[in-house]
């Protein structure tokens, strides 16, 4: 079977221009990633610091004091630590189910709104914390607020935004989480210095981000695909005429609204996502996000500084080498605005995929050769650190350019309007899923699999390479309602399409539209 990437040559094209109105519209949306990005970064910080585990994990602080030749592998293995961290997610995964209800039938700017005031509330019982249940009651409130914010922001930058710009647009949402990810970790290396309260303005200073998305969720309009959706065609089209900054917008109008009435014929979206012309969207559903977090990146934002400092590095080094990470992170990010919309998604994916296989083999080989399986390392030469930071630095570039926007992107820009909420809301629920799983049981399998944990990260790197070139097709410059086309198109997705599963508006002759095959 080739791979097959789909480029269209002569398709529908959308009058419209990128106005400032939009842009400024999608940057104050994208802020919605600042929350997730802001938690990412700042877990990870705060479990490193001696007060914060002195309170509420005395056992980790007292393993910490043990002399250093003990096991470096095993020091914070702690189930409780892992939970403080890893039950946000479980959280997130419930709220993104509440979620897809309330953003199909209120609209995307509530959802965006509840998630801001949830993590806000998640905070100051976070910052304020007496003891270990106070602290996850208040990660569970974050957890609601993400899973709300995850769920509408990449929908509404993808409906919101001129397809030709669709993507730069909507990796706007991964830049907010690798500033969130930066600032978190910037904050962490100086609060870690104020004495034995330090934590609690880490933890408090979610309030921030949580502030942002909540008055810029009161100040964005809605799409017009969710206006249409909720019987507001006036308003819709007025909408969309200011935000394409010109008045022939009927023949997008046009095609939004026959997306919308064949919506309204679907009852239960849930059940609709196991029919076969589904499978495909609900494969990418499921997959994307599971291979995501199967890259391993979690255990470098989550742990950055737990795993620096398990590895030879001092508490102030290893936070400094988290945020050095961090500024990688956010750089390569704005990269892939650059380019997405230029080489597409599908050759960012493969070279991303050779480049952090490289790293994490050589990470495990420079780890192993130091600790071996003993995890005892009496002295480690600082040249030998800055190496296994600089590849740290060029797996995080490689993530960040690819499977870090585009794991968002694509499943936003895929999903038909019937069933558009709740293939994100598996999408956002998967994620979520996996983020939870990884973050329970990395410092286990650091513990007993030593450096063989990145190799365990390597061999998905692997898989996920191979299933992106053999069924992923090529989205970019394909407007969001006529996408059907591409599946139709592909040399294994086609099968599960029947003629008439294609949009009202795509119903010409397939040469006519111009989609042909490339193999990349």
């Amino acid at each position: 079977m080739p791979a097959g990437g789909f480029v269209p040559r002569e398709g529908k094209e959308y009058p419209g221009n990128l106005t400032p109105f939009v842009t400024v519209t999608c940057v104050v949306a994208a802020m919605g990633g600042l929350i997730f990005g802001y938690d990412l970064g700042i877990s990870g910080g705060v479990t490193i610091m001696p007060p914060f585990l002195k309170k509420f994990f005395p056992a980790v602080y007292r393993k910490q004091l043990e002399h250093t030749i003990t096991n470096q592998y095993c020091k914070f293995n702690s189930q409780k630590l892992t939970m403080f961290t890893s039950s946000l997610y479980l959280a997130a995964i419930l709220a993104s189910m509440v979620a897809s209800y309330i953003t199909r039938k209120l609209g995307r700017r509530l959802s965006m709104l509840l998630g801001g005031m949830l993590f806000c509330s998640g905070a100051i019982i976070n910052a304020a914390a007496k003891d270990v249940a106070m602290l996850i009651i208040g990660r569970l409130l974050l957890g609601f607020g993400v899973g709300f914010a995850n769920q509408s922001v990449p929908l509404y930058l993808s409906e919101m935004a001129p397809y030709k710009y669709r993507g730069a647009l909507n990796i706007g949402f991964e830049v907010s989480i690798t500033i969130g990810i930066l600032v978190a970790n910037v904050l962490n290396y100086f609060f870690a210095k104020v004495s034995y309260w330090g934590w609690r303005l880490s933890l408090g200073g979610a309030m921030v981000p949580a502030l942002i998305i909540t008055v810029g969720s009161l100040l964005l309009p809605d799409t017009p695909n969710s206006l249409i959706e909720r019987g507001k065609h006036e308003e819709a089209i007025a909408k969309l005429k200011r935000i394409r900054g010109i008045d022939n917008v009927e023949e997008e109008y046009n095609d939004l609204v026959a997306a919308s009435e064949t919506s309204k014929l679907v009852e239960h979206p849930w059940r609709n996502l196991l029919q076969r012309k589904y499978w495909p969207h609900l494969t990418m559903a499921i997959a994307i996000p599971c291979f995501q977090q199967l890259t391993g990146i979690n255990v470098i934002t989550f742990y950055a500084s737990v795993l620096f400092k398990t590895i030879g590095f001092g508490s102030d080094a290893s936070l400094m080498s988290a945020v050095i990470t961090g500024a990688v992170n956010v750089v390569a990010t704005l990269v892939s605005i650059g380019v997405v919309d230029r080489w597409g998604r599908r050759i960012l994916f493969l070279e991303d995929s050779v480049q952090m296989l490289i790293c994490q083999i050589a990470v495990a080989i420079f780890i192993g050769v130091k600790f071996g399986v003993s995890g005892e390392a009496r002295n480690l030469p600082q040249w030998y650190a800055i190496v296994v930071v600089i590849f740290f630095c060029i797996y995080v570039a490689a993530f960040a350019w690819s499977w870090g926007p585009l794991a968002w992107l694509v499943p936003s820009e895929i999903f038909p309007l019937e069933i558009r909420s709740a293939a994100q809301s598996v999408n956002v629920s998967v994620n979520m899923i996996f983020t939870f799983a990884v973050a329970q049981v990395f410092l286990i399998m650091l513990c007993h699999l030593k450096f063989g944990l990145f190799l365990f990260f390597a061999f998905f790197v692997v898989m996920m390479t191979i299933f992106v070139y053999f069924f992923l097709p090529e989205t970019r410059g394909v407007p969001i309602e006529e996408m059907a086309i591409v599946w139709k198109n592909h040399p294994f997705w086609g099968r599960f399409f029947a003629d008439d599963d294609l949009p009202p508006s795509a119903n010409i002759e397939m040469e006519k539209n111009g989609y042909v095959t490339k193999t990349v």
